[in-house]
């Protein structure tokens, strides 16, 4: 039930044809008695300067999810952000604090890297290829960095953006062995694709997919299909796979908290969650 009294989320990105956050949301809300909703919101990036601040003026604005094409963009337009903002360049949650101003974080790369524990994986020590040097891919460098990974190699066909990121990372974890410039998965131990592509049907492949070793544990960030053609692919190869959706359902509980709703685990939102595609 929506009301007058209802604090809304606004889930702001486009397309909105991906969006699964409200079917995970709001059955939990419905669940434990909370009066929220998840509302998707489709923006196009050329509206996106205007319509945020406009979004965010509602009276029952309680916060926002933010995602593709906007998690690099939203940084201006926010009062505070956290340092997992400052070292993925990239944000995807906002709330408005007592005092009213825009406090963003970043929760991607936390959500991939609880995916892996869910899955009995640590990134700690381990080898990293992450394709996708955009907000997503930023977030999963960062966090991987935070916890302890040994090497991370990013690639991005935008080569400035690649640059970039490897710099924050370097900057910020300079212990950190950190290389750019090749998409190649051979000898990684966890390879990423935290590019949009296999959205589409017919999308060109991240990478070379025959180039992955069997013991090479391999995730996706993209949700529109469960089992992407490249998670597919690495499947044939024999690889462990990590779906889209495990990076959305392990974040959740550290927004949750961040917009100051009760604790929950990521089984618990399984549990009530009404995710279609």
């Amino acid at each position: 039930m929506i009301n007058g009294d209802t604090r809304i989320i606004a889930h702001v990105g486009y397309p909105t044809t991906t969006f699964k956050s409200s079917m995970i949301y709001n059955p939990w809300f419905d669940a434990r008695g909370i009066n929220a909703a998840v509302v998707p919101l489709g923006v196009k990036s050329e509206d996106f300067g205007r319509a945020f601040p406009e979004i965010c003026r509602f009276t029952n604005f309680h916060g926002a999810l933010i995602t593709m094409p906007h998690k690099v963009s939203i940084i201006p337009l926010l009062d505070e952000v956290s340092t997992a903002v400052k070292v993925a360049g990239s944000c995807n949650a906002v709330r408005r604090n007592e005092h009213g101003r825009l406090v963003g974080d970043m929760f991607d790369g936390e959500g991939f890297v609880r995916g892996m524990a869910h899955n009995g994986r640590s990134i700690s020590g381990k080898t990293l290829l992450v394709v996708g040097s955009g907000g997503v891919g930023s977030a999963i460098a960062a966090s991987a960095a935070a916890a302890g990974a040994a090497e991370i190699a990013v690639y991005d066909v935008n080569a400035a953006s690649m640059e970039a990121l490897a710099g924050r990372l370097l900057q910020n974890h300079p212990r950190l062995k950190v290389s750019a410039g090749s998409n190649d998965p051979a000898g990684f131990d966890v390879v990423v694709n935290a590019t949009p592509l296999g959205m589409k049907a017919g999308d060109p492949m991240p990478l070379d997919a025959s180039r992955l070793s069997p013991s090479t544990y391999v995730g996706e960030v993209v949700m529109k299909h469960e089992t992407t053609a490249f998670l597919a692919a690495a499947k044939a190869r024999g690889c462990a796979t990590q779906i889209g959706i495990e990076m959305l359902f392990e974040q959740i509980p550290a927004y949750l908290e961040f917009f100051g709703f009760p604790a929950t685990t990521a089984s618990e939102l399984r549990e009530v969650a009404e995710v279609d595609y």
